[in-house]
Parts: structure tokens; C-alpha cells; sequence
């Protein structure tokens, strides 16, 4: 392979670019928005920048490795910083807990909760190292295109009791409610149900307590940006703001590309970082193995889509940390309408981002960053006029923030937008707008996700949330890696 082209310049669609250029491919990205991200975009208004998401950054090594391939460093171009806490979680009742990889802080908070709680805490995380050596050190890089390779790996799955859910495993070793919220929402940052979703993503928890989480200085953005310098410096070419339009086929290859502006680009292979249900409903739309694929992947279970307000403010807030979990009066009931009945909730919980917590020059001076991010049904469960129901959600959502942390926020607003299940649809393609396309379940992991490699056409390949492992920083980026192996023949 001489020459490749990569759909798509998200983090899996940048980390696979970055693989192949230093391996001495000729790589090109291209990319439909006028910015590099997909869904770690931005935009800068009245002085803030505003990050769309990711925000959590974990596994810092699987990025760092990016640069190490061709013996660079990462801090040439992004400066990592550690965030602690982790994430403050609160409830309405006023409880908080500070979560970080602190052990003595981390057992007093878990005391506060419940003292008999502390010993089960450990049992847990030895669960959690046990699941993380399986499930992300020998499994999270490696592409499953048979089914063989998921029988394989089935002992492991079946001595974690994997068919369990994440929050039944911790429910079996702490008692306190709130900590078994506590050690069970991580599932929700790469779209999955907590009461659903195998217990091999308790993994999270071992993977931010031995890598941290970190902010890039400038936003999520900069290290985007430090991953597109990188991969230029290394003779990648970036081309933006030109959509593909179709995905050439001959027979069972694809031969190249064109884009909505008639550019046409030959390539050996091609990759996708683009929604999976996009790639094969709509760009090879004359392959029809290609639309059998997507006939079936249109019939499988879909992540929520997110609601999202951003907002700037006049003052500082010292006491709220970068990451905070705002849980509602609900868990279980609020979960079960979001993922099974399709109803947007008089309550709701939130995510709220304050990255000026870190990092000042986010905002201008005297003034503070926000978004607030809520998960909501996505557009195939609630198919509903986001144009009426935005406005008021979003109000709904700020006299939260409001009541529970800044109660003069509507003083101090300075600017907001919102950003709405269809954004994700027409921005991203994303199919039913959701934000991390196929669910997190069992049966839609590993062998059972998009593969890394199209089964019938030998040079088509798919990197990104919709294959394995999933969504998430760390996820997309271990896709890259698994599937940059199969493109340079040293995978399966």
C-alpha cells in the first residue's frame, strides 16, 4: 500500500492518519467541516472558545505513542495538564464527593458515604484491573473479524461475567446508592447504560486511576491542532470543509473517492472515520454488499444523542472544579427513558464542563467557560421538533446550573448556544443523531461491532466509535491502532 485516504479527521480518523504517514504511506484526510475534530470541533464567540466535546481526556500514553512512532514528543505540540479531581458528583440533596485516583482522599470520601463501603471499593478495583488487563491491554487494539477471535476471547469474558451489567458488578461490592452511581455513570461518556452495558467497561475505572484524566492547554481543540501539526510535519495533507460525496468501487475494491466539490483522489485503500451507517448507506451506495451492511446495522440499538448548552460568564468560579456530575432525583428511572422509552425527562442529569478552572485564557479576562451537557433520547426513540423543545431545555437546564451552583447565572450570561440531537445528525451524519453511535451493549461489542475491516471488500476499512472498541478518546484512538495493523498487514 502506497497511497491512503482517510474519511474524516475526528481522533480515530487523525490517530489512524498519523499510524499510516509515519509507517510511510501517502495519506490524505478529508474531512467535510471547516475544521479539523468531527466531534471534538469548536467554535470561539465574544472572546470564549468553546469545546464541543470530548473533554475527558484519559490514556495520555495511547496519544503520546502517536508521536513516539516517528521519535517526536508530544509536548512539541500539546502541553498535557492533570486534572484533580477527577470529576466532583453531586446530588440534590447536597451530598458532593470528590472522585480522583487519591487513595487516601478517595477512601475518606468513600467513608463519608458508607465506612463499610471502603473494603468493598477494593474489591472492586481489583475487579477493575482484572477486566482492564483483558478487556483494553489484550483485546482494545486488536480488530475481532471472525468469530473465532470473539470464542477466543469468551473465557475471559465468562470469568468477568461479562452478560453482567456495569452497575450490577458494583452493586455487588458497595452498598451506599450514590456510590454505586458513582462507580457506574463512566459508562454514559461513551454512550452506554449503566444498567445495560457489560461489566468488561468497568475497565474505566483501573483506566483513569493509573492514567489520570487531563486537559489539553486551549481546549480539546489544541490537541486536535497538535495532532494535525504532527501529522502534516510528518507530510500528511489535511483537506477540509469538502465532503465525500461517493466511495469508488470495483468489484470487491475500492479504487477511490469523490468529494461534493467533483475532487476526485485515487488510494490503495480507504478508511472511514465517518458515522458507519453514512459510510455504507451513503457513500458506496453502488456496493451492494455495502447496503446490506447498512440495512443491518440500521436495525441495531443506537446510543442516546446529548443536548448540550454553552454558555460564557462574567466572574470566576474557583470553587467549581473542571468536571462536575450534577445527578438528578433519579438513576435507574431516568436511564430507562432516555435508553428504552424515548421520553425527554422533566428531571435530568448533567455533565458540566468549566475548563477555566484550569485554564484562563478559554474565556476572557474575569470571565468563565461553561457547557452543560444532559443525554437525551435520540431521534429514532424521540422524534420530536428540537427547534421548539431546545429553547425551553435549555432554560431548563441553566436555572439547574443556576439553583445548584452559580444562583446569579442569568446576571452574569454574557453569551450561549445550544447544540440539539439534529446538529449531530446534519453536522457529524450521525444516524439518529446519536452522539456514540452503536450502544455499548454486549452483543454489539468486539466481533459484534462494525469491523475494522469491511468483509467483502478487501481494502475498505472503518476506524471510530461504530467499530471496536467503542467511543471514547481511548477507545477511538485503540481502533486506530487496531486498524492501522490490519493496513499494514501486520494484524489479522
Amino acid at each position: 500500500m502506497k497511497k491512503a485516504v482517510v474519511i474524516g479527521a475526528g481522533f480515530g480518523g487523525l490517530a489512524l492518519a498519523i499510524r499510516l504517514q509515519s509507517a510511510g504511506v501517502d495519506t490524505t484526510i478529508v474531512e467535510a467541516r471547516d475544521k479539523p475534530g468531527g466531534r471534538a470541533y469548536y467554535w470561539e464567540r465574544d472572546g470564549f472558545t468553546f469545546d464541543a466535546g470530548p473533554t475527558v481526556i484519559t490514556a495520555p500514553d495511547a496519544l503520546r505513542e502517536l508521536w513516539r512512532l516517528s521519535g517526536r514528543d508530544i509536548a512539541e505540540d500539546v502541553q498535557l495538564r492533570p486534572v484533580s479531581p477527577f470529576y466532583r458528583l453531586s446530588w440534590p440533596d447536597g451530598t458532593a464527593f470528590d472522585y480522583s485516583n487519591d487513595d487516601p482522599q478517595l477512601r475518606a470520601e468513600i467513608a463519608r458515604l458508607n465506612p463499610e463501603d471502603v473494603a468493598g471499593y477494593r474489591r472492586f478495583l481489583k475487579y477493575s484491573a482484572g477486566v482492564y488487563r483483558e478487556g483494553y491491554e489484550k483485546l482494545g487494539h486488536v480488530a475481532f473479524l471472525d468469530f473465532g477471535s470473539m470464542v477466543r476471547a469468551a473465557p475471559a469474558l465468562m470469568k468477568y461475567q461479562a452478560w453482567r451489567s456495569v452497575y450490577s458488578i458494583v452493586s455487588r461490592f458497595v452498598k451506599n446508592e450514590k456510590l454505586r452511581q458513582a462507580l457506574s455513570f463512566h459508562t454514559l461518556l461513551v454512550g452506554g447504560n449503566p444498567m445495560t452495558t457489560s461489566a468488561i467497561y468497568a475497565l474505566i475505572h483501573k483506566l483513569e486511576r493509573d492514567g489520570g484524566v487531563w486537559y489539553a492547554e486551549g481546549g480539546t481543540n489544541r490537541l486536535v491542532a497538535g495532532m494535525v501539526r504532527h501529522f502534516e510535519r510528518l507530510g500528511g495533507v489535511v483537506r477540509l470543509g469538502d465532503a465525500v460525496a461517493k466511495i469508488h468501487t470495483l468489484g470487491d475494491r475500492v479504487t477511490g473517492l469523490r468529494t461534493e466539490s467533483g475532487f476526485e483522489l485515487e488510494a490503495d485503500a480507504i478508511a472511514s472515520n465517518a458515522d458507519i451507517v453514512h459510510s455504507y448507506r451513503d457513500l458506496l451506495g453502488d456496493s451492494r454488499s455495502a447496503q446490506r451492511t447498512a440495512a443491518s446495522l440500521e436495525k441495531k440499538r443506537f446510543s442516546p444523542s446529548l443536548f448540550l448548552v454553552h454558555f460564557g460568564v462574567r466572574g470566576s468560579f474557583p470553587e467549581i472544579p473542571h468536571h462536575s456530575i450534577l445527578f438528578g432525583p433519579r438513576y435507574q428511572g431516568l436511564l430507562a427513558d432516555i435508553y428504552d422509552h424515548g421520553v425527554l425527562s422533566e428531571d435530568f442529569s448533567l455533565y458540566l464542563h468549566h475548563p477555566s478552572a484550569s485554564d484562563p485564557s478559554v474565556a476572557p479576562e474575569g470571565h468563565s467557560t461553561f457547557y452543560a451537557l444532559a443525554p437525551v433520547p435520540h431521534l429514532g426513540k424521540f422524534p420530536a421538533d428540537w427547534r421548539d423543545i431546545g429553547p425551553v431545555l435549555e432554560e431548563r437546564i441553566l436555572a439547574e446550573v443556576s439553583r445548584r451552583l452559580i444562583p446569579d447565572l442569568k446576571d452574569r450570561l454574557v453569551t450561549k448556544f445550544s447544540y440539539a440531537p439534529p446538529d449531530f445528525a446534519t453536522d457529524l451524519k450521525a444516524h439518529l443523531g446519536s452522539a456514540f453511535s452503536l450502544e455499548p451493549i454486549l452483543t454489539q461489542s468486539a466481533f459484534f461491532r462494525a469491523h475494522n475491516r469491511d468483509d467483502s471488500i478487501s481494502n475498505l476499512y472503518f476506524v471510530g466509535a461504530g467499530t471496536h472498541p467503542g467511543a471514547g478518546i481511548p477507545g477511538v484512538v485503540g481502533s486506530a491502532k487496531a486498524t492501522a495493523a490490519l493496513m499494514l498487514g501486520d494484524g489479522r
